[in-house]
C-alpha cells in the first residue's frame, strides 16, 4: 500500500484557530490585535471558518476511491502548510501506519518555489530527524492536463448560466491566480504555467473575450505580479464592459481568497463601477477534476 498525501495551504477551522494560523503564516510572529480582528471579521463574513481543510479531506478521499477502483492500493492523508492537520502531522501519521512510500500532490496547479516548492520543502523538513524512512515523490505540473482544462471549462459554462441568454456572448472572462512578488515569479514558471493553462482552456470554449489578472496580493514594499483584479475592472469599466465572470483557475477549492476576496471585495468593486461580477463555482469535488488528478498520479507512477 502507498500513501496518497494531498498538500494544501490550510485555513482556520474556527475563529479560535485564526491567531495560530496567522502566527504560522507570519513565520512565528504573532499578529497584532488589529490584524487578528481584521482577519477574524473576514472569516465571520464567510461563515466563521475556512472550508478548505474539509474540502481537501473530501478531495483526498475521492481521489483514493478513484485510484483504488482502478486497481491501485492507496490510503489518503492530508497535510496543510499553515493549518491543521499540519504536513508534519500527516507525515507522522503515515509512518505510524507503517507505510514506507508516499505520492504527494500539491493542490496548486501552477509551479512556483512559493507554492509547490514550499510544500516539497515542508515535507522534506518533516522527514528530517525521523528514524523511520519514507520515500516521497511529488506530482506537479498538471496545469495542462486535458481533464483539468475540461473541468475548468465545465465551471465556466455553469458560471455563464448566471447571465441572461442574450448577454452571455458579451461576458468578459477574468482568469485569476494568486499574486506573488515579482522577485519570485521572475525566477520560476508560475506565470508561464498560468498563461499556458488559460490558453488551453480558452481554445476549447466559444468566442469570449478573456483577461488574466492576479488577486489577493500581500502587503509590504515589494512589487507584486499584475495586473490586479481591481485595476483590470477599472479599465474594463472605461471600455463600457458591464458583465464579467471571474474564473479563479489558480485555486482548486473554496477558501477565503475565493469567498471573501472575490465574492465580497471584487463584487463590491464591480458594483461601484455599475458592473455585474459573477464567479465560476470552485472545482472542489468536480468529477472531472478528480479524474484529472487520478490520471496525473497514474502517469507519475509510470514515469
Amino acid at each position: 500500500m502507498k500513501a496518497l498525501l494531498l498538500l494544501a495551504f490550510g485555513g482556520p477551522r474556527s475563529l479560535t484557530e485564526v491567531e495560530a494560523f496567522l502566527t504560522r503564516l507570519f513565520g512565528g510572529r504573532r499578529p497584532s490585535a488589529e490584524q487578528l480582528e481584521r482577519v477574524k471579521e473576514r472569516y465571520r463574513l464567510i461563515g466563521g471558518s475556512s472550508p478548505l481543510p474539509e474540502i481537501t479531506k473530501r478531495q483526498a478521499q475521492a481521489l483514493e476511491t478513484r485510484l483504488n477502483a482502478r486497481g491501485h492500493s492507496f490510503k489518503s492523508y492530508v497535510g496543510m502548510r499553515y493549518g491543521h492537520p499540519l504536513i508534519e502531522e500527516a507525515v507522522k501519521e503515515i509512518l505510524r501506519d507503517k507505510i514506507e512510500e508516499a505520492i504527494a500532490v500539491p493542490m496548486a496547479p501552477f509551479r512556483s518555489r512559493a507554492s509547490t516548492g514550499t510544500y516539497i520543502e515542508e515535507v522534506n523538513r518533516a522527514k528530517e530527524g525521523l528514524t523511520e524512512k519514507m520515500a516521497v515523490s511529488f506530482v506537479v505540473g498538471w496545469h495542462l492536463h486535458p481533464l483539468f482544462l475540461e473541468a475548468v471549462r465545465e465551471r465556466i459554462q455553469e458560471g455563464l448560466m448566471g447571465f441572461p441568454p442574450t448577454e452571455r456572448e458579451k461576458v468578459h472572462l477574468i482568469f485569476t491566480a494568486h499574486s506573488l512578488p515579482k522577485s519570485i515569479v521572475e525566477k520560476d514558471p508560475y506565470v508561464q504555467d498560468f498563461e499556458t493553462s488559460v490558453r488551453g482552456v480558452v481554445e476549447g470554449i466559444g468566442p469570449l473575450t478573456s483577461h488574466l489578472a492576479f488577486q489577493s496580493k500581500g502587503g509590504g514594499p515589494e512589487e507584486w505580479a499584475g495586473p490586479d483584479v481591481e485595476s483590470l475592472l477599472d479599465g474594463l469599466s472605461q471600455e463600457k464592459v458591464r458583465n464579467v465572470l471571474v474564473v479563479p483557475i489558480g485555486f482548486v477549492s473554496d477558501h477565503i481568497e475565493i469567498l471573501y476576496d472575490i465574492d465580497v471585495v471584487y463584487r463590491k468593486k464591480a458594483e461601484s463601477l455599475r458592473m455585474v461580477l459573477k464567479r465560476t463555482p470552485s472545482l472542489n469535488l468536480s468529477e472531472r477534476f478528480i479524474d484529472a488528478l487520478a490520471d496525473a498520479v497514474e502517469k507519475h507512477m509510470t514515469g
